[in-house]
Protein backbone atom coordinates (compact mmCIF):
# COMPACT_ATOMS: atom_id res chain seq x y z
CA UNK A 1 0.00 0.00 0.00
CA UNK A 2 1.49 3.00 -0.94
CA UNK A 3 1.64 6.31 1.40
CA UNK A 4 -0.82 8.46 -0.66
CA UNK A 5 -3.49 4.95 -0.12
CA UNK A 6 -2.34 4.56 3.80
CA UNK A 7 -3.15 8.82 4.17
CA UNK A 8 -6.23 8.45 2.04
CA UNK A 9 -7.40 5.24 4.21
CA UNK A 10 -6.43 6.89 7.66
CA UNK A 11 -8.83 9.56 6.55
CA UNK A 12 -11.50 7.87 5.21
CA UNK A 13 -10.97 5.88 8.71
CA UNK A 14 -10.78 9.60 10.89
CA UNK A 15 -14.07 10.58 8.98
CA UNK A 16 -15.99 7.53 9.91
CA UNK A 17 -14.89 7.79 13.25
CA UNK A 18 -15.57 11.45 14.16
CA UNK A 19 -18.12 12.46 11.91
CA UNK A 20 -20.81 9.96 11.67
CA UNK A 21 -22.80 8.09 14.40
CA UNK A 22 -20.63 4.41 13.51
CA UNK A 23 -18.86 4.33 16.64
CA UNK A 24 -21.65 5.68 18.97
CA UNK A 25 -24.25 3.40 17.56
CA UNK A 26 -21.53 0.63 18.08
CA UNK A 27 -21.41 1.26 21.33
CA UNK A 28 -24.71 1.33 22.02
CA UNK A 29 -25.60 -1.67 20.30
CA UNK A 30 -22.52 -3.98 22.12
CA UNK A 31 -24.16 -2.27 25.39
CA UNK A 32 -27.57 -3.06 24.51
CA UNK A 33 -26.24 -6.83 23.27
CA UNK A 34 -25.11 -7.09 26.88
CA UNK A 35 -27.74 -5.96 28.51
CA UNK A 36 -30.29 -8.47 26.79
CA UNK A 37 -27.75 -11.17 27.24
CA UNK A 38 -27.76 -10.23 30.82
CA UNK A 39 -31.64 -10.62 30.73
CA UNK A 40 -31.71 -13.52 29.08
CA UNK A 41 -29.70 -15.59 31.01
CA UNK A 42 -31.86 -14.24 34.60
CA UNK A 43 -35.24 -15.18 32.49
CA UNK A 44 -33.75 -18.71 30.84
CA UNK A 45 -31.09 -19.91 33.77
CA UNK A 46 -33.67 -21.55 35.80
CA UNK A 47 -36.10 -23.16 33.09
CA UNK A 48 -36.10 -26.92 32.47
CA UNK A 49 -35.43 -27.29 29.10
CA UNK A 50 -33.02 -24.17 28.22
CA UNK A 51 -29.66 -24.25 26.58
CA UNK A 52 -28.91 -20.88 28.23
CA UNK A 53 -27.03 -22.07 31.54
CA UNK A 54 -24.62 -19.32 31.33
CA UNK A 55 -23.64 -15.73 30.50
CA UNK A 56 -21.59 -16.93 27.67
CA UNK A 57 -24.16 -18.92 26.31
CA UNK A 58 -26.79 -15.63 26.39
CA UNK A 59 -24.30 -13.99 24.45
CA UNK A 60 -24.01 -16.48 21.82
CA UNK A 61 -27.65 -17.11 21.90
CA UNK A 62 -27.75 -12.85 21.26
CA UNK A 63 -25.57 -13.32 18.16
CA UNK A 64 -27.39 -16.11 16.65
CA UNK A 65 -30.67 -14.58 17.03
CA UNK A 66 -29.49 -11.01 15.66
CA UNK A 67 -27.73 -12.49 12.82
CA UNK A 68 -31.18 -13.94 11.74
CA UNK A 69 -29.35 -17.49 10.30
CA UNK A 70 -31.68 -19.12 11.84
CA UNK A 71 -29.49 -21.33 14.65
CA UNK A 72 -30.17 -19.26 17.83
CA UNK A 73 -32.15 -22.10 20.39
CA UNK A 74 -35.85 -20.56 20.96
CA UNK A 75 -36.38 -19.59 24.84
CA UNK A 76 -38.55 -21.42 26.34
CA UNK A 77 -40.03 -19.20 28.98
CA UNK A 78 -42.70 -16.14 27.74
CA UNK A 79 -40.17 -13.63 29.54
CA UNK A 80 -37.02 -14.97 27.32
CA UNK A 81 -39.26 -14.65 24.35
CA UNK A 82 -39.97 -11.31 24.95
CA UNK A 83 -37.18 -9.76 25.57
CA UNK A 84 -35.32 -11.63 22.58
CA UNK A 85 -37.97 -10.45 20.43
CA UNK A 86 -37.33 -7.22 21.56
CA UNK A 87 -33.40 -8.07 21.32
CA UNK A 88 -33.95 -9.15 17.67
CA UNK A 89 -35.94 -5.79 16.56
CA UNK A 90 -34.01 -3.40 18.51
CA UNK A 91 -30.33 -4.80 17.40
CA UNK A 92 -31.80 -5.10 13.72
CA UNK A 93 -33.24 -1.76 13.21
CA UNK A 94 -29.86 -0.05 14.95
CA UNK A 95 -27.38 -2.31 13.39
CA UNK A 96 -28.92 -1.56 10.10
CA UNK A 97 -30.08 2.06 10.77
CA UNK A 98 -26.09 3.00 11.72
CA UNK A 99 -24.96 1.70 8.92
CA UNK A 100 -27.80 3.49 6.76
CA UNK A 101 -26.66 6.50 8.95
CA UNK A 102 -22.80 6.06 8.69
CA UNK A 103 -22.92 6.02 5.05
CA UNK A 104 -25.32 8.77 4.69
CA UNK A 105 -23.52 11.45 6.94
CA UNK A 106 -19.89 10.33 5.14
CA UNK A 107 -21.49 11.02 1.47
CA UNK A 108 -23.07 14.44 3.21
CA UNK A 109 -20.56 16.01 4.89
CA UNK A 110 -18.91 17.64 1.92
CA UNK A 111 -22.59 19.60 1.40
CA UNK A 112 -22.64 20.97 4.59
CA UNK A 113 -20.22 24.19 4.63
CA UNK A 114 -18.06 24.89 7.81
CA UNK A 115 -15.30 26.56 7.30
CA UNK A 116 -13.40 23.05 8.73
CA UNK A 117 -15.03 21.35 5.96
CA UNK A 118 -14.22 23.36 3.41
CA UNK A 119 -10.36 23.19 4.06
CA UNK A 120 -10.86 19.69 4.15
CA UNK A 121 -12.16 19.19 1.29
CA UNK A 122 -8.93 21.43 -0.27
CA UNK A 123 -6.51 19.69 1.09
CA UNK A 124 -7.93 16.14 0.26
CA UNK A 125 -7.76 17.65 -3.02
CA UNK A 126 -4.44 19.49 -2.59
CA UNK A 127 -3.56 15.54 -1.78
CA UNK A 128 -4.31 14.18 -5.36
CA UNK A 129 -3.41 16.88 -7.41
CA UNK A 130 -1.81 14.59 -9.89
CA UNK A 131 -5.06 12.75 -10.25
CA UNK A 132 -7.23 15.51 -10.81
CA UNK A 133 -8.30 17.50 -14.71
CA UNK A 134 -7.51 20.50 -15.77
CA UNK A 135 -11.69 21.66 -14.93
CA UNK A 136 -10.97 20.41 -11.42
CA UNK A 137 -8.01 22.20 -11.42
CA UNK A 138 -9.46 25.28 -12.53
CA UNK A 139 -12.44 24.76 -10.19
CA UNK A 140 -9.67 24.62 -7.09
CA UNK A 141 -8.04 27.34 -7.73
CA UNK A 142 -11.07 29.46 -8.59
CA UNK A 143 -12.13 28.02 -5.03
CA UNK A 144 -9.09 29.07 -3.16
CA UNK A 145 -9.19 32.32 -5.14
CA UNK A 146 -12.50 33.15 -3.81
CA UNK A 147 -11.53 31.96 -0.32
CA UNK A 148 -8.96 34.90 -0.65
CA UNK A 149 -10.95 37.26 -1.53
CA UNK A 150 -13.44 37.02 0.97
CA UNK A 151 -11.07 37.02 3.60
CA UNK A 152 -9.26 40.23 2.07
CA UNK A 153 -12.66 41.75 2.42
CA UNK A 154 -13.24 41.00 5.71
CA UNK A 155 -9.90 42.15 6.88
CA UNK A 156 -10.23 45.72 4.81
CA UNK A 157 -13.73 46.25 6.87
CA UNK A 158 -12.61 45.23 9.86
CA UNK A 159 -9.59 48.31 9.21
CA UNK A 160 -12.13 50.65 8.09
CA UNK A 161 -11.64 53.76 10.26
CA UNK A 162 -14.66 54.17 12.99
CA UNK A 163 -15.55 50.06 12.80
CA UNK A 164 -15.45 48.17 15.78
CA UNK A 165 -13.19 45.02 15.51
Amino acid sequence: MTHRHRKRLQRFLRDVMFHTPFVWMLLLLVGLWLLFAAGMLLAERAADGSSIDGYGAALYWGVAAFSTAGIADTPVTGTARFIGALWIVLGSVLFFGTIVATVTAYFMRPLQRPAKQIIDTIEYNLERLDDLSVEELELLKETTDGLIEHMEALKARKAEPGRAP
